[in-house]
């Protein structure tokens, strides 16, 4: 992990310091908690965000440096004006709390990091982020273009239905993790006793009866799907990194980890949100003479998820906009329970 890190700050040094702009740069996520002698897994990846005064219009994303697995983000200065303004963001507010600095040469993130700090846990700062991820998932789940491809329309209900897990997360000042959310709600509502609660947001996404057989069968066909969709043209497309040589630790050996494991419900997630975003280079292609078998194979996990056509696509979407007042009530008696343990009004 150390070694991992410092690869993370080299590069920092060396190739983001040199980005017009410039205010700072921080690793955030899971290296954040971990012990510099702790094993890095393959699967995990060194988050870097670079806090530029104009982002570059398309992210880095990953790739390896020194021998680590780098994820670089940049994000816009003007996120970080104030404490207030990040402490009311549900994605922000975690990471500032616990990024690891690594440029600052005007000490605007360390004073930054303290301020959210000392409020991070404050339950008017808990529930304003709280509404903020509320919002993004009504948002994601509004009727999609009618002219919208199935993966489109797939890939707007699959991250709003996963909002219901991410606004949990939230809740309980847990990280707002991405491929791993319905692992670490899972963690959450088990530790306050809600686990009936979390059986119903699998029932959401379509996997609470997923049983490990199944689960591997998808996987062999997102793997399939990525190995031909990687070394396609990808144009313009912002999760083309992901879909990489470099990003297949993540993609497919962190999906089929979570499998053996036995967090095979909760690897379904990433596994439908790689596949779409294979079936979205494919449409790029055209014809790139492998997607007629992967489409079928697509349709099946659609399929098994209760969204193989438009109209059951249609009624989940509804059904979890729906839900979301439900998940809003959990958020409230979730932070409730955080924060008292925690002394925090």
């Amino acid at each position: 992990m150390g070694e991992a890190k410092l690869a993370g700050e080299a590069w920092v040094r060396r190739e983001g310091s040199s980005l017009p702009g410039m205010a700072g740069a921080f690793l955030a996520g899971s290296v954040t908690t971990m012990a510099d002698d702790a094993r890095l897994p393959a699967s995990s990846d060194v988050d870097i965000t670079v806090v530029v005064e104009k982002p570059p219009a398309r992210k880095l994303g990953k790739f390896r440096y020194r021998g680590a697995l780098l994820e670089v983000t940049y994000e816009a200065s003007d996120r970080f004006r104030s404490a207030q303004a990040v402490l009311g963001d549900p994605h922000l507010a975690g990471g500032v709390q616990a990024m690891q600095i690594v440029a600052d040469a005007t000490g605007m993130l360390g004073r930054l990091q303290r301020d959210v700090t000392r409020e991070y846990a404050c339950v008017r700062w808990v529930r304003r982020r709280i509404r903020s991820a509320l919002e993004t998932g009504e948002e994601r789940l509004q009727p999609p273009v009618r002219s919208a491809a199935l993966h489109d329309r797939v890939t707007a209900w699959l991250f709003g239905a996963s909002m219901t897990a991410l606004i949990l997360l939230v809740a309980g000042l847990r990280a707002p993790t991405v491929r791993r959310r319905y692992v670490e709600v899972r963690k959450l509502l088990a530790g306050q006793g809600r686990q009936a609660f979390y059986e119903e947001l699998l029932g959401l996404l379509g996997c609470a009866d997923w049983n490990r057989r199944q689960a591997e069968r998808h996987m062999d066909a997102v793997e399939r799907a990525f190995d031909c969709a990687k070394g396609l043209p990808k144009g313009d497309f912002a999760f083309a990194a992901d879909i990489s040589d470099a990003g297949r630790p993540v993609a497919i050996e962190g999906s089929r980890a979570l499998i053996g494991q036995g967090s095979h419900r909760e690897a379904v997630f990433w596994m439908a949100a790689t596949y779409s975003r294979c079936q979205w280079i494919f449409h790029f292609n055209r014809r790139s003479g492998c997607e007629d078998r992967l489409q079928q194979d697509y349709l099946s996990m659609l399929n098994d998820l209760g969204v193989g056509s438009g109209a059951d696509l249609e009624g989940r979407r509804r059904q979890a906009l729906a839900f979301l007042p439900r998940v809003m009530e959990m958020a409230q008696a979730v932070t409730a329970q955080e924060t008292g343990e925690r002394g925090k009004t």
